[in-house]
């Protein structure tokens, strides 16, 4: 098993690299850096989309390509501080030693200061990565909880009026948008309409450093009520799905039949035998899981319920051009990727034992 972890881990190098290239390259031909950001503030333009509107000679404002004489919008403007904005981005240098520098600071944990916040990127990552937590967390936690149960029972009694009616629910679930959802629970309860029962942004109150431990408690669960209700309903459906095909899977084997001809209950059938090998790839998928909440649904919950955590960081840094920030967020989020993807097939051992990986692969 040594060894499988250990070509993984080599294996996350040239990954990580590829990522890293491919989307540096794909930077270069996207319109708008941050010198744009900056010409079109000054021009009074706001931002640097204005710009673009009724530019026509912009071959050259591509967004990492430095050293280009011509940026849209910046025609009024001396050259000598055009240059001189190249240098203090960095800008003036080829964009291949752009990269070897950027990827030479990354290995040594070195991820700079953001353009416009003038704060460091890890400092800015930390800043935001409760929020992201808060929701990954709770949101994989609570849909494990509801659907291993749900998906066990639906197993168990297939074909009954009540799995027709809960195939039915999830299914509903499951096919509303998140940020629909999203948008219909602030409607209902956060004032939007009807009730004002859950506060409409931010994690905790603005009194909050001047309350006792329950209060503070109490306090964080009703602001990330409605975001975490939000973001499980699509993973709850999936999961419940799964748990119960998993499970009806397992039953219709001969294992569970001699089982069963032995004498053993039903519980003691479905429990001891059945649940081990059904949960190998319910369990397996945890990490992925919450992977998937932290980084994929984060986004737009934090968004909409006004949550500034790591996806609305992203987001931002994307539409401001925030280089440092998009690509240390990118790095930083590309290796957890990498190291949770081993961690699931580490889920797998843990699981079940008799699985090696080693012997798979010779």
């Amino acid at each position: 098993m040594g060894a499988y972890i250990l070509r993984r881990l080599l294996l996350i190098i040239p990954t990580l690299l590829g990522i890293m290239i491919i989307n540096f390259v794909l930077v270069q031909f996207v319109p708008g850096g941050p010198i744009e950001q900056i010409i079109a503030q000054i021009e009074g333009q706001g931002d640097v989309f204005g710009g673009f509107a009724g530019a026509s000679e912009t071959p050259e404002a591509g967004a990492m390509g430095g050293g280009n004489d011509t940026y849209a919008g910046a025609r009024g403007l001396p050259p000598e501080f055009i240059a001189d904005l190249e240098r203090q981005f960095g800008f003036d240098k080829p964009p291949l030693e752009r990269f070897l520098n950027m990827m030479w600071n990354y290995m040594r944990l070195d991820f700079g200061e953001s353009y416009f916040r003038s704060i460091g990127v890890i400092d800015l990552v930390l800043e935001k990565m409760p929020v992201s937590i808060s929701l990954g967390l709770w949101s994989t936690l609570i849909a494990y909880l509801v659907s291993i149960p749900l998906g066990i029972r639906k197993a168990v009694k297939d074909g009954t009026s009540f799995d027709t009616w809960t195939s039915g629910v999830i299914i509903v679930a499951y096919a509303i948008p998140g940020f629909l959802f999203a948008i219909l629970l602030l409607v209902l309860f956060a004032g939007g309409s009807y009730w004002q029962i859950f506060p409409i942004r931010g994690l905790t109150s603005d009194n909050w450093a001047e309350m006792n431990i329950f209060m503070k408690v109490v306090d964080y669960f009703w602001h990330i009520a409605l975001p975490i209700f939000a973001s499980t309903i699509s993973a709850f459906a999936t999961l419940t799905l799964l748990t119960k095909n998993s499970f009806l899977d397992e039953i219709k084997k001969q294992y569970v039949m001699t089982a069963r001809a032995k004498g053993l209950s039903e519980k003691g059938v479905l429990y001891g035998h059945v649940f081990r090998n059904a949960m190998l790839i319910v369990i397996a998928g945890l990490p992925g899981v919450f992977i998937g909440v932290f980084f994929g649904g984060s986004i737009i919950i934090e968004t909409i319920f006004s949550l500034d955590g790591l996806g609305r960081l992203g987001f931002e840094a994307a539409v401001a051009r925030d280089y440092p920030v998009i690509f240390g967020t990118l790095f930083i989020t590309s290796m957890i990727g990498l190291v949770v993807g081993l961690l699931s097939d580490l889920m797998y051992v843990v699981v079940d034992p008799r699985i090696d990986f080693e012997k798979r692969e010779g």
